[in-house]
């Protein structure tokens, strides 16, 4: 869920139904975007070996999604302040739909890969829709019941995703494999467009002087394709000078960003934000965090599966500990703990992520893939709950120091900065999985161990430099 901060307005009374059902659309939407963001961490593989895109396409179906999605989320949410909230829910609804169609009638590996960039682009489009609609529709009361129920249904849609998606893979309905984890989302985004059309207020009064920064947005899309292409090319084809040189282009246009937001009259990230010790170091924490976390999410699929030859289904329900510690977590977290500890919250969870991490590796280490699954799952709740404490925890602190004209701007970069993170992450650590896997998929495992504990560890010296307290409304 993209939190943005909306300025408020006069509220104009409407029907307690009509404001359920409101809630209850977008709440639908954030709901797609949480299941076809993690639906492949279990489907890949046998995605993978039906289209026969071999270790390329196991490694871009996640990033494609998180790429699309992180790069054009402050876009998005700047394209309802111009045209209007309904008209760019309508278009993020109808667009997601028809890329999911296209996902799972898809014939080859490129075409798949296609619909993921669309499905993130749209989504971009939808989802910062949904809590403006809200700040101007609902009261003060009812936005607080709204904020309360996003945790539950967001925290379930994590755990049905891809358990859901390796029961689908397993009954192989109709003998459409994996197809149905896409080709579901046409029957519920044609429901949530008939009800957006019917139900949304009509929002002609868009600001059309709200600037887009079209060019800042351009280069951060260059700068995560170059880095990405670069990155999953050469891990799997070798480093020859194609990836190197996609890498270098990244990393240039990476600078020419940066440059880009310090002297735009418009920034997609408030310079003042930039010069802020606390934000920019929580962002780099939340970038290690969220780049290692979502990337060891997705290799522990793959290790199960591949390693220790666990069926879609057993693998989704071995990955349940994970998933729930992860969000038993993000409810403490959100329940006081934040507000209470602050930055030691985020020490606290970085530890954990450790000594699940460790806990993992010793198995690995005294069984290789003897292990059963029953026999990891105390170590992958550690983890859980780690990486639960981390992911809530880190954009509440970072905007700590935020002023308040600063929060929409501080708190929509946070959220692209999640999914962009996740992007390189996927990618990142599941190259590494497969570079060591020439020597076995328990070696391949205890190569990536080491790797997310060494981002992790040296993380820790950089959440020093987080504010010492969470700001004081959290998720607003």
């Amino acid at each position: 869920m993209t939190a943005t901060t909306q300025p408020r307005t006069v509220v104009t009374p409407r029907p307690s139904r009509l404001i359920w059902a409101i809630l209850g659309l977008v709440l639908l939407a954030d709901a797609l975007d949480v299941i076809d963001a993690t639906v492949t961490n279990i489907a890949a593989p046998t995605i993978a070996a039906d289209l026969h895109g071999g270790e390329s396409l196991i490694k871009w179906l996640g990033p494609a999604y998180m790429l699309a999605m992180g790069v054009l989320l402050l876009v998005g949410g700047r394209l309802g302040d111009k045209f209007g909230q309904r008209r760019l829910f309508l278009i993020g609804m109808g667009g997601f739909t028809l890329a999911s169609a296209v996902a799972g009638f898809s014939p080859d590996p490129t075409l798949l890969i296609a619909a993921r960039v669309a499905q993130g682009a749209f989504g971009a489009l939808l989802l910062p829709q949904g809590m403006a609609i809200m700040a101007k529709t609902f009261d003060r009361d009812m936005l607080a019941k709204a904020f309360g129920l996003f945790g539950p249904v967001l925290g379930l849609s994590s755990v049905v995703g891809p358990v859901l998606a390796g029961f689908i893979i397993s009954a192989d309905l109709f003998g459409l494999s994996w197809r149905p984890i896409f080709l579901a989302n046409i029957v519920l985004g044609a429901v949530g467009l008939v009800l957006a059309a019917r139900i949304l207020p009509r929002d002609d009064d868009g600001d059309r002087s709200t600037v887009v920064d079209g060019w800042g947005s351009g280069l951060l899309a260059v700068t995560m394709i170059g880095l990405l292409y670069g990155l999953i090319d050469g891990s799997t084809n070798g480093w020859s000078a194609l990836p190197v040189g996609s890498v270098t282009v990244g990393v240039l246009f990476l600078a020419a960003f940066a440059y880009r937001q310090r002297t735009a009259a418009h920034p997609l990230i408030k310079a003042s934000l930039l010069k802020n010790r606390g934000f920019t170091s929580g962002m780099l924490v939340g970038l290690v965090a969220f780049a290692a976390g979502t990337g060891l999410i997705f290799v522990l699929s793959l290790f199960l599966q591949e390693g220790l030859h666990a069926g879609p289904r057993d693998a989704a329900l071995a990955l349940v500990p994970l998933t729930l510690g992860l969000i038993g977590a993000s409810f403490a977290a959100m329940g006081g703990l934040v507000a209470k500890l602050g930055r030691r919250l985020v020490f606290l969870g970085l530890t954990v992520v450790l000594a699940g991490c460790g806990g993992v590796l010793a198995l690995v280490e005294h069984s290789g893939t003897d292990l059963s699954l029953w026999a990891l799952a105390p170590a992958l709740l550690v983890i859980g709950v780690g990486l639960g404490l981390c992911f809530t925890t880190i954009p509440t602190v970072a905007l700590g120091d935020a002023r308040p004209d600063e929060a929409g701007s501080a708190s929509g970069s946070l959220s692209s900065i999640q999914q962009l993170s996740s992007a390189i992450g996927s990618a990142a650590v599941t190259s590494v999985f497969f570079q060591a896997a020439t020597a076995g998929p328990a070696h391949a495992m205890r190569v990536t161990l080491l790797v997310v504990l060494a981002a992790t560890a040296l993380s820790i010296p950089v959440a020093a430099l987080m504010p010492r307290q969470a700001a004081q409304e959290p998720g607003h």
